[in-house]
């Protein structure tokens, strides 16, 4: 079911299916609640999923030139508070995963587990942030060029001939993300900070999905900063790119459910 509530006197759109305990879902950039479609359809049978639009994608509102980690994390605790929910397993998936830890920086009472689903608690390198200065300045000039670019490059290479549909069902999803969603994303993205320091703190668990096809993070570097986490759970898609969950949704689910079934024991 879709649902609205207020932060900062804007709009936030979420989806609310099923009942028991409640996973919530943050997507990546350029994505949406529906980008979740097949998630939220096999999980929903055991769980309750609160799938959200981030602000400045899907049909929530933007809330400023920047949309940092903490502003995002502050937006969904906005909506979980608002269907009267106070324990809960965070699902991010790229941006939303850095969103996830900033939500653990800001309110660790809330949490039963994180999973960082193609997603880092490492700042951007320098490199990193240059590139998304780059990107700002051609989203400016042509942001359609820009999504459809970022789109294809999330899939692994190997994969693209196979997954022609659930690429243009995530082109569509991104088409719909304004320029200034976008430019508000990067900025905040590129001025985030290191979360590592949380994988090794915290009690509840932690799961990592790490592609090794992944053109956005070396696997390899996820891989050396899952030892970090004290209680982890890993899923290493040796097919798959950035979009685990849209590659590989039968094995994604699965691994989702072991997940949460910690998270919730």
């Amino acid at each position: 079911m879709l649902k609205t509530t207020t932060f900062k006197k804007g709009k936030v759109t979420f989806s609310d299916t099923g009942k028991g305990r409640v996973l919530v879902l943050l997507h990546g950039f350029l994505g949406s609640h529906q980008i979740w479609e097949n998630t939220i359809q096999d999980l929903s049978r055991s769980y309750r999923v609160i799938a959200i639009d981030l602000p400045g994608h899907g049909d929530t509102q933007n809330f400023g030139y920047v949309h940092s980690m903490e502003l995002i994390a502050k937006c969904v605790k906005a909506v979980v508070d608002s269907c009267r929910v106070k324990r809960y397993a965070l699902v991010g998936h790229s941006m939303g995963g850095y969103a996830a830890l900033a939500f653990a920086d800001l309110f660790p009472d809330n949490i039963s587990g994180i999973c960082l689903f193609h997603s880092s608690a490492y700042a951007d390198s320098e490199e990193k942030k240059r590139d998304r200065t780059r990107s700002i300045k051609v989203v400016k000039a042509n942001h359609h060029i820009y999504t459809k670019e970022v789109i294809r490059n999330l899939f692994a290479t190997k994969n693209a001939k196979y997954l022609k549909e659930e690429i243009a069902f995530a082109n569509k999803i991104a088409s719909k993300t304004s320029k200034q969603g976008i430019i508000a994303a990067l900025e905040g993205m590129k001025d985030r900070e290191d979360r590592s320091i949380i994988l090794g703190l915290v009690q509840y668990p932690i799961m990592m999905v790490i592609g090794e096809h992944d053109n956005v993070l070396p696997y390899q570097q996820l891989l050396d900063q899952s030892e970090k986490i004290l209680n982890k759970q890993i899923l290493y898609l040796e097919h798959d790119g950035h979009m685990g969950f849209l590659e590989s949704p039968k094995t994604s689910n699965k691994e989702l459910r072991k997940f949460l079934r910690k998270c919730f024991k």
